[in-house]
Order: structure tokens, then C-alpha cells, then sequence
């Protein structure tokens, strides 16, 4: 394995026993490590958990990749409790870890700040004098007043005062200016990054932090029912009303004798699973909905095996099930959002543009019921979901763009 630069990684959150952010910071420092060498750094809190999986899975990657602990004394900390005072600490660490590394003298070639995955907080990789990539950055969108219908006033207060601190310091943050200004590359999650970012032509692309590793995937899938699958935390960035609504209006529409072979299963657990609950009462479609709170990881891949279609309504700006879904040639009906909505094409999804509520659930339960009516049109956009996470969304591809990047610099 031939590895011909040194890459200097720095990752606040990673295990690789987990998903999500720490999930994805494994994988970018695994990535990296197939190409070149790591000098990979994190929170001492996530020692355990990459020894013990390093010694669980032994691969040969590993010896491209030296782990260095960091974090700040506990009387700068003491007052961190989970994820309380996550942010801040994080500002702090970055800040921090600039003179840890000055102090182990560590050589290296190129500063990468993997994760947290914001862009809209500083990082101080830069003052290394060495190149220096961001990302992959960005942000989840301000959720379009629409759809909070029905929300309780503390949750729109608490997503519009999340949107002003990130206006605050994309605007007035002297610390992210500069980081802006001095990295040769930035790595942007979705197209809206450039929107609040002054990012220079020719040093910044579009790579979702989101990808997922090659499951299996079985093309002649038993076809006995035709099962919509979404997972995901119950809150309301997820859309998950957006969900149930549309695919009521679809299975109402249904003779009686063609309802048995529908069902929706959503995967989650969250603080919005009793209003959903009653939501499926109200409906009166308790029979052709399940929820499952919790499930063993293997189970929930057979689940995606033997599904027909993943439908995730989602505002946020990334989504790693929509990556999952794809690797098992599942057709996606999404928003055509600046997450979710630039992760299909055409060819393998279905993104609903906003409109009003009312309009976005129709044309949810339109898109369903296109693919439940035309087994040609599911055939086909299932075999395009399998081919455009071959191409974007497999860990390997990442590594892959991840090590031009890295060339060209």
C-alpha cells in the first residue's frame, strides 16, 4: 500500500462503533489512511472505543494511521455534561489543539479539519502554516415556516434562534472569516454552503459528510408486499408528519382487498413518537403502520433488504439513511431540499418540491402511489439508487475524491 503524503487529521467525534457525526469521522480518518498516512487526532474519550475496534478488526489500513489523544485540562471542562456545552467546548478544543500539535513537533503535509461537520464554526488548523482542508462543512437549512404546522412555539423559537446564531457569526465571526479565507480546499455537505460562506472559485466542492459502507444488495427482492421504510430520530426536522400524512392519503385510496399488501415502518425513537401515535389513530391506519424503537443493527438492514421504497421528508441538510437506502436499491422520496433532495437524481428518487402543507403531503402521496402503480418504474429507479451510491455515496468512493483532493493541493 503506497501512502505519499502525511495527513494530519483532526476529528473531535469518533467511533467507529457508532453512527452519525462519530460514525463518520472513523470513516473519513479509515479513508484518508488507504491513500496516505494519518496523524489522526480526538478527544480522549474515544481511546477505548477505537483500540477495541482496531483490535476486533484487524486491517492492514491501520498502519498508515497513528492516533494522538487531546483535550483540554478538566478545569476548562468540568462543566461539560454529554452533549450540554458541546459547541463551545468544541470552539475551545480547536483552539487548543493547535498548540498540542506545535508541542509533539508532529510532521506532516496537509491540515485536515474533519469534524463537527459545521460551517459556521471556526477552525485553526490554518495557523499550522501547512495547507489546510475543511470539511465536509455546512448546515442544517432554516425549516420553512410552512411546515412547522402544528410545532409548539418553543421548537419554532429554538430552530429560529438556532438560524440567528448561525447568521451571527457567518457574518460577524472574525475567527471563521479567517478560516474561510485561509483554506486551500473546502468541503461542502450541500450547494447552500456557498450561499453564507465567501468561498473562492476552484477551492471548494460539493462532498456530503454522509456515505455508508456496501451491505449487500439483493436485485431480486421477494415481492410480496410493498413496504415503505424511514428511520431516524422522532423530532421535528425529520418530517416525519410529512410521512405519515402522505402515505394516510395514499393507503385511503386503496380498495380494501390492495391496503393489506401496503405497510409504512418507521424506525426511530424520539419525543414526537406519542403525537405520531395519535396522528395513526386519527387516521384510523394503525393496521398498515409500525414502529420500531429500537432494533438490532442486522435486523435493520434485513428490513431495508425486503423494503420497496425509503421515504424521508426531512429539513435537514445531510441524512445518512438516505445513503443506507440507496445501498440497498431503494428509490427515495424526499424533499427537493438542499439535503436530502441533492443526494438523489431523477433517476433513482423523487424529490417534492415546497408548496404549501397541504401541497407538499399530496405530492408526497403522489410519489408513492407512482411507484406502488408502476413495477417497471420501481424496477428501474431501484437498480439507478444501487449505482449512484456505487458511484457517490460508498465509503470507498469518498476516499477516493477525498485523496484527489489531496493531490491536487
Amino acid at each position: 500500500m503506497m501512502a505519499n503524503k502525511t495527513i494530519l487529521a483532526t476529528a473531535y467525534a469518533v467511533n467507529p462503533f457508532k453512527g452519525s457525526e462519530d460514525g463518520m469521522g472513523w470513516n473519513f480518518i479509515y479513508q484518508i489512511a488507504r491513500f496516505q498516512k494519518v496523524i489522526a487526532i480526538t478527544r480522549e474519550n474515544n481511546r477505548p472505543h477505537i483500540e477495541k475496534y482496531m483490535e476486533q478488526t484487524p486491517d492492514e489500513v491501520y498502519n498508515n494511521i497513528q492516533f494522538y489523544y487531546f483535550d483540554l485540562p478538566y478545569w476548562m471542562r468540568f462543566w461539560k455534561k454529554g452533549g450540554r456545552g458541546a459547541m463551545l467546548y468544541f470552539w475551545m478544543w480547536q483552539f487548543g489543539i493547535v498548540h498540542f500539535i506545535k508541542k509533539l513537533n508532529l510532521k506532516f503535509d496537509i491540515a485536515h479539519n474533519v469534524n463537527f461537520h459545521n460551517d459556521w464554526t471556526p477552525s485553526f488548523l490554518w495557523k499550522l502554516n501547512k495547507p489546510f482542508v475543511w470539511g465536509p462543512v455546512g448546515h442544517h437549512p432554516l425549516i420553512p415556516e410552512q411546515y412547522l404546522h402544528g410545532r409548539s412555539s418553543s421548537f419554532w423559537l429554538k430552530d429560529r434562534m438556532t438560524w440567528l446564531v448561525k447568521k451571527l457569526f457567518w457574518n460577524f465571526s472574525f475567527s471563521l472569516k479567517r478560516t474561510v479565507k485561509k483554506a486551500d480546499h473546502v468541503l461542502c455537505m450541500n450547494s447552500s454552503v456557498q450561499q453564507y460562506l465567501p468561498l473562492k472559485s476552484g477551492r471548494f466542492s460539493i462532498m456530503p459528510s454522509v456515505a455508508t459502507e456496501d451491505f449487500g444488495w439483493n436485485k431480486n427482492k421477494p415481492n410480496h408486499k410493498f413496504r415503505l421504510i424511514s428511520a431516524g430520530r422522532l423530532v421535528p426536522l425529520k418530517g416525519f408528519d410529512l410521512t405519515i400524512k402522505s402515505f394516510a392519503a395514499f393507503i385511503q385510496s386503496l380498495p380494501v382487498e390492495e391496503k393489506i399488501k401496503c405497510e409504512l415502518v418507521i424506525v426511530g425513537s424520539g419525543p414526537e413518537l406519542g403525537s405520531y401515535q395519535e396522528m395513526i389513530l386519527n387516521f384510523n391506519i394503525q393496521p398498515y403502520v409500525r414502529f420500531i424503537d429500537w432494533i438490532e443493527r442486522k435486523d435493520l438492514l434485513a428490513l431495508y433488504r425486503e423494503s420497496s421504497a425509503f421515504v424521508f421528508p426531512s429539513h435537514e441538510g445531510a441524512g445518512m439513511v438516505v445513503a443506507e437506502a440507496m445501498s440497498f436499491g431503494l428509490p427515495v422520496i424526499c424533499l427537493d431540499n438542499e439535503g436530502p433532495g441533492e443526494f438523489i437524481t431523477r433517476e433513482c428518487g423523487i424529490g417534492v418540491p415546497h408548496g404549501s402543507y397541504k401541497q407538499t403531503i399530496k405530492s408526497l402521496s403522489e410519489a408513492i402511489f407512482k411507484l406502488y402503480c408502476n413495477p417497471n418504474t420501481l424496477e428501474s429507479m431501484s437498480i439507478a439508487a444501487r449505482k449512484h451510491f456505487e458511484s457517490n455515496f460508498h465509503w470507498n468512493a469518498r476516499g477516493e475524491a477525498l485523496n484527489k483532493i489531496y493531490q491536487n493541493l
